[in-house]
């Protein structure tokens, strides 16, 4: 990218440029003003917070007053290494980042290319000339997060740790269970995995032993990744250290155990549902990160098609009746219950939730957790919710018959009830419950509509590029939609690139298939007749199987067929 050098920022009225150029008025200046005295941010962050302009238009705007280019971060192919030229501390202080290493010097995005005291310090720390290009700051606070990883510093604690346990005949479970050792290298370890983990926004932290080393691996968009590799011996103590955090016994080796602990990581609150299991070569950890902050989508960004989110609303702001959400363990059926959940949560109901396990807090709703040592199951926690004179219930599954039949006559008598049920597709969901030994008529006069879901990886925005499709997936495309219509379709994927570490694809999206029960889905379930309850799903206007739903995404450009297969598979035609 040719770029002329930049002089020295001059210092810009952002505010008095912008009523000059009649983008903003005068009175929303003021107001700005007025809030930035409040407040201590920025101008442009406040002007943008109130509404009065965009952020690319104010971008767009700065681009062309101070002649550098504005530059989108997430189409933009940059060098990791490159970027790392400037610490990770002045990169997050000055909302700076190195993209580019010229003969003509460092190319520098900023997201407020009119700060002259920090391009002066980065300019310090550089020692190079530099050109300034405009940069979104959420983009370049993701890209920071990206790529300034812990990978090489937990590598170093965790060989520090297995020197001390080495050169010193330390007690290991001592080592770990020593209170007020915030510089040990297990505490230290822990931390930074921990650091690592959010910042690249992983789901889970794997701990296992095999026989020669310590294996360390993320869960990133569904997909385990191996983020360090150490000597065994080190694997006892970070266990006993997570135990005492968690709770859990730290003598008891040869049981599973359960238990949970909450991290404090860059000002945020990570709550972590921790697994132990005994294995050959020691014990295997398991941590489920909840973000408290981000963990809680809204229903409009899970990914259902507008006129499927219009219906799904209408069901969940219906004063009674049940909504079922189906599909295989890890497919986010959860998160979506939270999201119906987030948007009910008003301090005009009563919600209460029966789960194993609450995965996240929310403030307002009564949430219980089941807890079979104590005979506290699903069905007992139900029977005494309805004396609590709740408004909205969420059971965290359907388990049982028990469990089923007190569920649906809680929404024949005026409560909604969200739940779910592990079911492969929604058509097969209703007769699921039939079959676990509930009446019909309580089924068809209490379950309003049916959400089947799954969850693909999206396909980088920053290398979206189009492709032919190979030889199985216009099989697959033949099969479900016919030749010439398949035909019609163009697809796309990712050909790897900084931004999505080489594999195509960064974050996931919902897929969706929705049954809303009508009269001849009813009579078919009074007869408990599939057949005839599967032709009636397929003739309700605007039903879409979850296939069918998957290719239509694909179709968009926002996954590919690749992961369409993959998530659909098994799934009957």
């Amino acid at each position: 990218m040719a770029v002329t050098p930049a002089a020295r920022p001059k210092k810009v009225r952002i505010g008095d440029l912008l009523i000059a150029h009649k983008i903003i008025s005068q009175e929303q200046l003021n107001t700005a003003l007025a809030d930035q005295k409040k407040s201590g941010r920025k101008l442009g962050r406040v002007l943008v917070e109130n509404g009065f302009i965009t952020e690319d238009q104010l971008l767009t705007f700065l681009s062309q007053q101070l002649q550098v280019p504005y530059i989108d971060l997430r189409r933009y192919n940059y060098k990791p290494d490159v970027v790392r030229l400037l610490p990770e501390t002045h990169a997050r202080r000055f909302r700076a980042m190195v993209l580019e290493d010229s003969r003509e010097g460092l190319l520098v995005g900023m997201a407020d290319a009119t700060d002259i005291f920090a391009y002066d310090e980065i300019s310090r720390v550089l020692r190079r000339p530099l050109r300034l290009a405009v940069v979104k700051e959420s983009d370049l606070l993701s890209t920071i997060d990206r790529v300034y990883r812990r990978t090489e510093e937990i590598s170093g604690l965790a060989q520090e740790l297995e020197q001390e346990l080495s050169a010193y005949s330390i007690d290991i479970g001592e080592l770990a269970a020593t209170e007020g050792l915030a510089d040990a290298p297990v505490v230290k370890l822990l931390q930074t995995m921990f650091e690592d983990a959010v910042q690249v926004n992983a789901s889970d932290i794997h701990i296992e032993p095999d026989e020669r080393e310590l294996r360390i691996r993320f869960r990133l968009d569904g997909v385990l990744r191996v983020q360090t590799t150490a000597d065994r011996r080190i694997g006892s103590a970070l266990v006993s250290r997570l135990k005492l955090m968690a709770g859990l016994d730290i003598s008891e080796k040869r049981l599973p155990q359960d238990g949970r602990l909450n991290v404090r990581v860059r000002d945020k609150n990570v709550d972590v549902r921790m697994s132990t299991m005994p294995v050959q070569y020691g014990e295997s950890v398991v941590m489920r990160l909840l973000n408290q902050a981000t963990g809680i989508l809204r229903l409009d960004h899970l990914g259902m098609p507008a006129p499927m989110l219009k219906r799904f609303r209408e069901i969940v702001h219906a004063p009674n009746g049940m909504m079922l959400v189906t599909g295989p363990t890890g497919s986010g059926k959860t998160t979506t219950l939270y999201g119906a959940l987030n948007e009910l949560n008003r301090p005009e109901f009563k919600i209460l939730t029966v789960e194993d396990p609450v995965e996240y807090r929310l403030a307002g709703i009564n949430q219980v957790q089941v807890n079979p040592r104590i005979e506290l199951s699903f069905a007992r926690v139900l029977r005494s919710m309805l004396r609590q004179d709740p408004d909205i219930i969420l059971v965290g599954e359907m388990r049982d018959q028990e469990t089923a039949e007190i569920g649906l006559r809680a929404a024949m008598t005026g409560h909604l009830v969200l739940s779910t049920l592990h079911t492969n597709d929604a058509v097969s969901t209703a007769l699921r419950l039939i079959d676990m030994g509930v009446a019909p008529y309580m089924v068809a006069a209490s379950v309003r509509g049916i959400v089947s879901q799954r969850l693909v990886r999206r396909i980088c925005d920053a290398c979206s590029q189009p492709y032919e499709l190979d030889p199985p997936a216009k099989a697959l495309l033949y099969a479900e939609m016919g030749e010439e219509a398949a035909n019609t379709l163009k697809f796309r994927r990712g050909a790897g690139c900084s931004h999505c570490n080489g594999t195509g694809y960064r974050g996931r999206i919902g897929v969706f298939e929705f049954l809303e029960m009508d009269e001849n889905l009813i009579r078919a379930l009074y007869a408990s007749d599939p057949v005839a309850f599967g032709e009636a799903a397929r003739q309700q206007p605007g039903y879409r199987n979850l296939r069918r739903s998957a290719i239509a995404m694909a179709a968009q450009g926002h996954t590919t067929i690749a992961q369409v297969m993959r998530a659909t598979f098994g799934l009957e035609d």
